[in-house]
């Protein structure tokens, strides 16, 4: 069995922006196929296992977590620095000084670049250039540029993999590889148990830009149910109390209408049950997440989001609780087991 850590280390060091997750749907199909009866890559390039429960005309049970991670993309060459755009939401106050990977045919390394504040005034101290501002220094002439990397080359933020004190783990692409952890260590913790489901298993392309693979994954596998696997903000010291998770106390558990209730309330069920420690994450209108759309596919699907905190989301330092992520398949796993069987199928 692979080990949870080794999995995480293996999906986020991976460089797949959103419409090039090729590589890394590559690895997530390998660590999936040992869990499933059958795993295949669609047309849009979702990668989508089922464990078949035998049982004659049986509900279909939809996992989904995100593959590709936010990025860059070429779109001029100054000098031989790079201009570029933003795939998915880029904070431009983080780019400054920040490495990165090209994916050249074969990747090269380059840095935002950046000017001293020695020369900077006050004020440009104080805020950060707009992404059109900013450059990436390639450490190559013009000529030398052109040649060889071409116009619409993605770029993503150089791979980053290491602990951080006993618990913690830090790196780029947890948004939302760590996720799909999640469902791969639940569907470890369900082999040899009976299921009264077909359990579905989708690692989705595009999130971060519009939602695609879920979107078209949800309407070819028509699922009756599906619950959507994201982050959610983990607690620091300078966030919002109310915006924002306990590192290490478990998964939010999401309220509100994208919500069905029989599946929140059945999710809350479970945690209590199993002592599994969960917090509750209060969602008025959209969830920002894949559910919110996979909810509306074909004709109606009953959704529920289950989130794990993250602290500094959507930059190269992304750091969750390995409990947490634990807490989290132990609670789908139990969600899984038993829905059907029990009567709490709607």
């Amino acid at each position: 069995m692979v080990e949870t850590y080794d999995m995480l280390e293996r999906l986020c060091t991976q460089c797949g922006p959103s419409g090039y997750e090729r590589s890394v749907a590559s690895q997530a199909k390998a660590l999936l196929e040992p869990l499933m009866d059958e795993v295949w890559t669609d047309r849009l390039g979702n990668v989508i296992g089922v464990r078949r429960c035998g049982k004659p005309r049986a509900k279909k049970l939809l996992l989904d977590a995100h593959l590709d991670e936010i990025g860059l993309v070429v779109t001029g060459i100054k000098d031989g620095f790079l201009r570029f755009g933003t795939i998915g939401g880029v904070d431009p106050r983080m780019l400054p000084d920040r490495e990165l990977t090209i994916l050249t045919e074969p990747p090269m390394f380059g840095v935002v670049a950046c000017l001293p504040p020695h020369v900077l005034s006050a004020e440009e101290r104080e805020k950060a250039p707009p992404i059109q501002g900013f450059y990436a220094d390639t450490g190559l002439s013009q000529e030398e540029a052109e040649k060889r990397i071409p116009i619409g080359t993605p770029i993503v933020f150089r791979a980053s993999f290491f602990r951080l004190g006993e618990r913690q783990v830090c790196g780029k692409a947890m948004d939302d590889r760590s996720c799909f952890v999640t469902l791969l260590r639940a569907a470890q913790l369900l082999k040899g148990k009976q299921l009264d489901v077909d359990l579905y298993i989708m690692g989705s392309v595009q999130e971060e830009v519009n939602s695609a693979g879920a979107i078209t994954g949800t309407q070819a596998l028509k699922p009756d149910y599906c619950v959507a696997v994201d982050v959610t903000h983990g607690r620091t010291p300078d966030s919002g109390q109310a915006q924002a998770f306990v590192m290490g106390g478990g998964p939010a558990v999401g309220i509100g209408p994208n919500m069905t209730r029989w599946m929140t309330q059945r999710l809350l069920d479970q945690a209590s049950a199993l002592e599994i420690p969960v917090q509750k994450e209060v969602m008025g209108g959209s969830s920002g997440t894949n559910a919110w759309k996979m909810q509306i596919c074909n004709e109606g699907i009953a959704t529920a989001v289950v989130s794990l905190p993250l602290k500094y989301m959507h930059t190269p330092v992304e750091t969750l609780d390995l409990e947490d992520l634990e807490h989290t398949a132990r609670l789908l796993a139990a969600f899984v087991e038993g829905l059907g069987e029990e009567g709490g199928v709607q």
